[in-house]
């Protein structure tokens, strides 16, 4: 029955890409009938509509171009992603709370659904760590351009004095894979807690240990989960993310070996951010494996992060051409 689903997900998603492809084709020839009327009759009035027109399918060809990048061998599926406050105290926990703000209005925007699995707030204020599911096609080869260390400059409203704070949040991103995608698990190196939960939710949250910690024993690694309302649906998100987090290492061991180089997520501090968004003295948000810039901060803050992501394809993609 999940195949089945699979595959009419498939199927929607090629349909919906030849639309758009067709769209495009509709759009570019109602450029080229509006020119020519233009021409025509001698009106000077029709530029500014077809400057207008021609921009918007420049933005729709983009936009298609980016897509095809996306050809890796988890870039359909589903994005699970965490975010962790990192050197910086309150001010980092908010920045936390800024940055998921930030992915959830990105998400809304593409139509993308997004569910919160683990959340443990700050003590004053923020957010400590969260982790989340974004569902839609394509939700990971977007948002895996994201993965890094993001740094945050502003005058923190936490400190009396005034004073500018830099404060930093790792992002990890990871997809969400099926039962099918071959990552086995011995049931003996799972060390599995129950606990209650501690975040906003259903009638059971602080009565009964749903929530579920599982800890891979041979490679330390630990996942958790709390958002479902049973301890068996929260067992089985774990596993999940306990299975893309497997997969994650094993590629970045493979990758080690062919190059040499290090994963992408460091030390949560000074010198390792892959983006800084600062809010004083100046606004700016420069992602420094791109050199892309935006001057409009708060236009980010509240989900414009195309540009970003785009960017960090496209140098993907160059990288891919490069080795191969």
């Amino acid at each position: 029955m999940e195949r089945s689903q699979k595959v009419n997900q498939r199927i929607k998603a090629l349909k919906e890409r030849l639309d758009a492809i067709n769209a495009i084709e509709r759009q570019w020839e109602d450029v080229r009938t509006l020119a020519d009327l233009g021409r025509e009759e001698d009106d000077a009035s029709v530029v500014s509509e077809v400057a207008s027109e021609l921009a918007s399918l420049k933005k729709n060809v983009e936009r298609l171009r980016i897509e095809t990048l996306l050809n890796g061998p988890y870039d359909r599926n589903n994005a699970i992603v965490t975010l962790h406050a990192g050197a910086g105290g309150t001010e980092a926990q908010d920045w936390v709370q800024m940055l998921y703000r930030m992915y959830t209005r990105w998400a809304e925007g593409k139509g993308y659904k997004v569910e919160v699995l683990d959340l443990l707030e700050g003590e004053e204020a923020g957010i400590k760590s969260v982790t989340f599911l974004v569902e839609g096609e394509n939700a990971y080869g977007y948002l895996k351009a994201e993965k890094g260390v993001h740094r945050l400059v502003r005058i923190s409203p936490f400190d009396a004095a005034g004073r500018r704070h830099t404060s930093f949040a790792s992002v990890d991103v990871m997809p969400e894979l099926d039962d099918d995608e071959g990552i086995e698990i011995n049931p003996d190196d799972l060390k599995i807690d129950t606990y209650r939960s501690s975040g906003a939710g259903g009638q059971h949250v602080n009565k009964t240990e749903s929530a579920i910690r599982i800890t891979h024993i041979p490679t330390g690694i630990v996942v958790q989960c709390q958002n479902e309302r049973s301890q068996h649906s929260n067992k089985e998100t774990a596993m999940k993310m306990l299975k893309a987090k497997l997969l994650e290492l094993k590629e970045q061991e493979e990758q080690e070996k062919i190059n040499g180089i290090k994963g992408e997520l460091k030390r949560i501090e000074w010198g390792s951010q892959v983006r800084s968004y600062i809010f004083q003295p100046y606004t700016m948000v420069k992602d420094h494996r791109t050199n892309a810039e935006i001057g409009n901060v708060n236009a980010v803050m509240d989900g414009d992060i195309d540009l970003f992501i785009s960017e960090y394809l496209k140098m993907e993609a160059k990288q891919r051409r490069t080795q191969s």
